[in-house]
């Protein structure tokens, strides 16, 4: 644990868990995980990307509501390999690739936005109870590179590993953008559209790109990205 000082809804850290000199009183403290300072990291920077203008709320609502799981993280031993992910019902991913970017190069998508809602969670999933959840250890799906994504489902299956969806890989663009640059683009296999189609992201003219690719189609730039876990606020409880 580390003692963070709390102004507002920003934790600043005193690595030795003091006061800082100078100063006449301290400000609340608190107590964060690794996790929790990371899920707010993540949070604040999804607030910043004007995240609560998609969801038609104010920025202090739209931090509330993250408020109940990242406070349950308090105590949580997961690390910093988790993703935060806001469900569909509260930020709807049509508008979201245009808030990633790479060496301020913004992401596009040249699929209409009835397109990319059309791509829906498979085989009976339901996220964590939300409006926010955490995907653990997010990763592209490198060993899955160059796999027809129906192939690389049943690889993902015997694994024991869960494919990630299209709001999860938005995440993963959102939050850490250089892995499309440092290891590969992927598909979405959590994900499919009623004709068949999985979602993808990878790099286009310098910049992140949603598209999609049919299930027997086979790219060597793409994994297919997987986690090992879900958790909602319940399962911290």
């Amino acid at each position: 644990m580390q003692l963070y000082e709390t102004r507002g809804t920003t934790a600043v850290v005193f690595p030795d868990g003091g006061c800082p000199m100078k100063r006449r009183r301290c400000s609340t403290l608190v107590a964060m995980s690794i996790a929790s300072v990371e899920a707010q990291k993540q949070l604040d920077r999804i607030v910043a990307l004007g995240y609560p203008d998609v969801a038609d709320i104010s920025a202090a609502a739209f931090r509330s509501l993250a408020r109940p799981l990242i406070g349950a993280l308090e105590h949580s031993d997961l690390g910093s390999n988790i993703l935060l992910v806001p469900t569909r019902e509260l930020v709807s991913p049509e508008s979201l690739i245009a808030r990633t970017s790479i060496n301020r190069m913004a992401g596009f998508t040249t699929m209409p936005p009835r397109d990319i809602a059309s791509f829906l969670p498979q085989d009976g999933f339901m996220p964590p109870e939300g409006p926010f959840y955490l995907v653990v250890n997010p990763h592209t799906g490198t060993c899955y590179v160059n796999r027809e994504p129906d192939v690389a489902r049943k690889l993902i299956d015997s694994d024991e590993r869960l494919p990630l969806t299209l709001e999860e890989g938005l995440a993963i663009a959102t939050q850490h953008p250089e892995w499309l640059l440092e290891k590969n683009g992927f598909n979405l296999l959590g994900s499919r559209s009623a004709d068949g189609r999985v979602p993808s992201i990878w790099m286009s003219q310098n910049a992140p790109r949603l598209g999609a690719v049919w299930p027997n189609s086979r790219h060597t730039w793409l994994g297919n990205a997987y986690c090992t876990a879900r958790r909602g606020v319940s399962l911290f409880r």
